[in-house]
């Protein structure tokens, strides 16, 4: 087992309320107007339909060090649904694992941040990510170099609903079961839609649960904008030693915290809000 660092560990089940979690959503849902706003396009409905999830992880469930991102010890987090990224990088910047700055980088040729996460450019990326499918099996990996090292870090992969119909998610999801991967979980977040239009009008995936229990995995639902029954999922994990790798299928809305993003959520899937739109949004997500 490797030794802790000396900077300051974020240890699993930190203390948050959930009246806090939702002043960062509002923050966090107000931060991805401004990036793609700066950028010029951008993912708005995938992004807000996980943003309760990213900030449940990060501010409550994660074991990180951010000033040391390598920590051996920590836990891991693969973002699958890459496209989404413009959601995580507030919430890495605000926990110190780059300056602030790179924010208003973001959009610009050159800048560090880009529209899916790099684990070459940016601390705190456990796995660069933008053709779907791929970190379900990367996590298998990771979960299985942690059994052998003896270590008790969890890995948390993060799926589309759209991703899951990819056949290679089916093969991890196969191994995960056959290697007893308990330190391994996976989170769909299931907003029922993909890029193309409604996700079981493109091939069937329900039932998840199900589906991920016959590959020998525990699965659950979770309502995944509800903090409470977020943070309770988590809580309730088994310890990364047991042998069933997890599956929490969160039950989400695309474009949620927006009423016309929702009501539309293929329209906002990748676009811009015109300038006649953005603070009638803006409103909208501070009065929530």
């Amino acid at each position: 087992m490797a030794m802790a660092p000396h900077a300051p560990v974020l240890e699993r089940g930190r203390a948050i309320t959930v009246s806090e979690l939702k002043d960062k959503a509002r923050w966090l849902r107000l931060e991805v107007l401004r990036l793609i706003e700066q950028a010029g396009l951008g993912h708005y409905s995938s992004t807000m339909s996980c943003v309760e999830i990213l900030l449940a992880l990060y501010y409550h469930a994660l074991r990180l060090c951010p000033t040391d991102p390598n920590w051996p010890d920590r836990d891991r987090f693969l973002l699958g649904k890459g496209h989404v990224a413009v959601g995580l990088w507030p919430i890495l910047a605000d926990l110190g694992y780059f300056p602030t700055q790179w924010l208003d980088e973001y959009g610009s040729a050159r800048a560090a941040l880009t529209d899916h996460p790099n684990m070459r450019w940016v601390p705190g990326v456990d796995f660069s990510s933008g053709s779907l499918g791929h970190n379900l099996s990367v996590g298998v990996g990771m979960s299985l170099a942690g059994r052998l090292k003896g270590q008790d870090y969890r890995v948390f992969v993060l799926l589309g609903d759209g991703e899951v119909q990819e056949g290679q998610v089916w093969e991890a999801a196969m191994a995960a079961g056959h290697y007893h991967l308990g330190n391994l979980v996976a989170i769909v977040d299931a907003n029922r839609y993909s890029g193309g239009g409604a996700t079981n009008d493109a091939m069937t995936i329900e039932p998840l649960p199900e589906r991920f229990r016959a590959f020998g995995w525990q699965a659950e639902e979770v309502d995944g904008h509800d903090f409470a029954a977020l943070i309770a999922a988590l809580d309730a994990l088994p310890p990364p030693s047991s042998d069933r790798p997890v599956c929490l299928v969160a039950r989400t809305a695309k474009g949620h915290g927006v009423a016309m993003m929702e009501a539309t959520p293929q329209r906002w899937h990748l676009g811009l809000l015109p300038p006649e739109l953005r603070e009638t949004v803006r409103e909208e997500i501070a009065r929530s």
